[in-house]
């Protein structure tokens, strides 16, 4: 079971320290993923997807907008193992081709020169949904479980400190939680664990601090996969800070959202994930003192009746 432990020194520079601690063990952890052969079997699986683009993932989008990993029907069968469900309707797609032309000039031998071009054909492709087959490599990215000591009181404390309203939902798709910035508000997945409730708002509440549109650093840019590790990392860095372990699950988040084998986008990001985080804790710790207070005071006009 986890348990809510506060930092109530008036000195700020042991959270500080703490923060910092914490998000250099985040690191190691992620470091140590990259060298799992788990990893690995992840990384050479997931080599075998095309990055489609903008376009092409727009089509995805208009045509199924569940799908999370596209490729043809024999790369199902040849790179996974995998088979096409009979019956499932494809999803068509832009791909490149080369074809070679004819030019109006002669080489050495008085042979037309051959020069190969680049075009475009119509391809289809299938959802992972769509196919039946082994599974394909993950890395262990498994719901949280397990209860929290205090839980309302911390739960009550994100609500109060979160500039958006925080609702619960049947999410469907897969989805643990969302931040809507256009809607201004952040839905969480309804029934599930005390633990992962906690850490899914933490998670969604920095994506709404670090990357709402109003609050948008100009001088550093980030891409989704960047916006993932900074969500992710401060969630990690607050549940420890509170004594709620999703170390093994962070680990596994972080290192599935970087591209190389290196945590790049991690250690871009260690500063804007520690003042984050310092600035979250302290208004929870805030906002714990005020509901202490507030039973306190409760208590004390009870025992004065």
């Amino acid at each position: 079971m986890g348990t809510v432990k506060r930092n109530r020194s008036p000195d700020r520079k042991p959270q500080r320290e703490r923060i910092k601690e914490i998000t250099e063990q985040l690191e190691a952890g992620v470091a140590a993923v990259f060298e799992s052969e788990a990893y690995k079997a992840y990384l050479k699986c997931m080599s075998k997807f095309h990055n489609y683009s903008l376009n092409n993932t727009l089509l995805i989008a208009l045509q199924r907008p569940d799908a999370q990993l596209c490729a043809s029907y024999t790369s199902w069968q040849r790179d996974h193992g995998r088979q096409v469900r009979k019956g499932e309707k494809g999803i068509k797609i832009i791909a490149p081709c080369k074809y070679k032309v004819e030019l109006d000039e002669k080489d050495e031998n008085g042979k037309l020169k051959i020069a190969e071009r680049t075009g475009f054909k119509v391809v289809t492709t299938f959802d992972i949904s769509q196919t039946e087959g082994p599974d394909l490599p993950t890395i262990g990215v498994n719901e949280l479980t397990g209860d929290v000591g205090d839980y309302r009181k911390l739960f009550n404390a994100l609500t109060e400190i979160c500039p958006v309203t925080i609702c619960t939902e049947d999410i469907q798709n897969g989805a643990k939680g969302y931040y809507s910035d256009a809607d201004r508000k952040i839905v969480i997945k309804s029934d599930m664990s005390q633990l992962q409730t906690i850490k899914t708002m933490i998670h969604e509440m920095a994506h709404e601090k670090l990357h709402a549109k109003e609050n948008l650093d100009r001088d550093h840019p980030v891409d989704k996969r960047t916006k993932e590790v900074e969500a992710e990392s401060i969630a990690y860095t607050i549940c420890q800070h509170y004594g709620l372990d999703s170390s093994d699950y962070s680990f596994s988040y972080v290192a599935g959202w970087s591209s190389g084998k290196e945590v790049k986008e991690l250690k871009a990001s260690l500063e804007r994930i520690r003042s984050a985080a310092d600035e979250m804790i302290t208004g929870i710790d805030k906002s714990l003192e005020r509901q202490a207070k507030r039973e306190q005071s409760k208590a004390d006009r009870n025992e004065a009746r």
